[in-house]
């Protein structure tokens, strides 16, 4: 009996899932691999972050995920190294030969070359993140409500966030949130007008892939919530009592979220062509490389060209490559040729907040109350499974008419898995693993 081809997916993240589930019919056998045992659904790390939703609703067990397709196996390893030519995947568990390679291996913080940021704040992109900004703002507040110095007081109760994309506004506006409608409930002790949240952004103007229109809605939103917004200012300094902005103003702090952007993240060794900005490995309109058409690589690690720009980091992007690739590989067993890839923008949204969001579908601007309802439902979609849908939307309704958060819990991070906490600020984030 014929060996199946041998399809290696390096990444178990919106564009990994997306080629396994395009495989599932598909005359190959596939090894999915990653450093974690679960996908996890990024977009709303930062509700985590906020206290809003439990781990469990936005990460699902990739054995559950694809425990139905019976030509997967998973592979809870780290992947360093790729050797194209013997066609090979070094993990710390073992070598791996592959037919064909896909590489799905996401983004992660970009601090730009500063590190005393990578040193002194900490990013929103994977769980241990998330659920460490969570312990560091309520242990702050623990502290905050027992300390007699005032200036110390005012520094636990600033919370800086650099980068006003997506991430960095619906991560303020949350905590904005959290700070005004459920934490005077919990620390009597505390003066809430010495709570300060400050959003930061080098650009002229928050959400600056939206139209104008709607980051002024958004920039006016947060206001109202109480964030103060500062535009064209990057941060020159960051250290662990406060950053310092380019213009020479110092903002006391022990809390600095960093979100100004992300690069796209390779395997160690990995032989691409070509690398693009931020990292990005540069690929044919077929996402594989050009001098090794068994390797494809898909989402935030791939460079694609389409009308002339490159195609933005989003989970959108990742999944329809994803898909595409799994029919590309289907398509070379049966002998015949496939189209280019060819991304379909269904449109962009962030939400600022309870019942705020804006979102922009082709030309088609929506923002308010409106765009908040589209923004649970597109998300809901994409969630991954019943129970993790269930979880969420019971939140949402639960904060929406109760302005509550459930999950305040502060959870020290310990074991061999867990990278150990910072010498500064507030009872423990981890360092990045950027």
């Amino acid at each position: 009996m014929a060996k199946c081809p041998h399809v290696v997916i390096v990444g178990a993240g919106f564009g990994g899932l997306a080629a396994t589930r395009a495989l599932r019919h598909v005359d190959v056998d596939v090894t999915i691999i990653d450093r974690n045992n679960y996908h996890l659904f990024q977009p709303l790390l930062y509700q985590v972050a906020s206290g809003l939703l439990d781990p469990s609703a936005i990460a699902s067990p990739v054995r559950t995920i694809v425990r139905r397709s019976r030509n997967v196996d998973v592979l809870r390893a780290e992947v360093t190294g790729v050797d194209a030519t013997k066609q090979q995947v070094t993990t710390s568990t073992g070598t791996l030969d592959y037919d064909t390679l896909i590489i799905a291996t996401g983004s992660v913080t970009d601090y730009v070359g500063n590190q005393d940021a990578r040193m002194h704040s900490t990013g929103l992109k994977d769980l241990n993140e998330a659920l460490a900004l969570r312990s560091r703002l309520l242990s702050c507040f623990e502290r905050a409500s027992l300390t007699t110095d005032a200036a110390a007081r005012r520094r636990l109760l600033t919370f800086a966030v650099v980068g006003a994309g997506p991430t960095g506004v619906e991560y303020s506006g949350a905590v904005a949130e959290l700070i005004k409608h459920v934490l005077p409930k919990d620390y009597r002790r505390i003066d809430f007008a010495e709570v300060s949240v400050v959003l930061i952004e080098a650009g002229e103007r928050v959400l600056a892939t939206f139209a104008p229109r709607l980051s002024r809605l958004a920039t006016r939103s947060l206001e109202r919530k109480g964030v103060r917004v500062i535009l064209g200012e990057s941060v020159r300094d960051v250290d662990d009592h406060g950053l310092v902005l380019a213009g020479g103003e110092r903002i006391e702090t022990t809390n600095v979220v960093w979100t100004a952007g992300v690069r796209a993240t390779t395997p160690p060794d990995f032989a691409a062509d070509a690398l693009g900005r931020a990292g990005r490995v540069k690929v044919t309109q077929s996402l594989h490389l050009r001098d090794h058409p068994e390797v494809f690589v898909i989402g935030d690690a791939a460079a694609v060209e389409q009308a002339g720009a490159v195609l933005p980091m989003l989970a959108p992007v990742a999944i329809q490559g994803g898909k595409y690739v799994g029919g590309v590989i289907a398509a070379r067993l049966k002998g015949t040729s496939s189209s280019p890839f060819h991304y379909h923008d269904k449109g962009t949204m962030a939400t600022v907040g309870r019942g705020a969001a804006v979102a922009q579908i082709g030309p088609v601007r929506i923002n308010g109350l409106v765009g908040w309802f589209i923004w649970i439902f597109i998300h809901l979609l994409y969630l991954v499974g019943f129970r993790n849908r269930a979880l969420a939307l019971w939140s949402w309704a639960w904060n929406y008419f109760f302005w509550d958060r459930p999950v305040r819990l502060i959870i020290a991070q310990t074991g061999n898995d867990e990278p150990s906490p910072p010498t500064g600020g507030c009872a423990g984030p981890p360092p990045n693993s950027a």
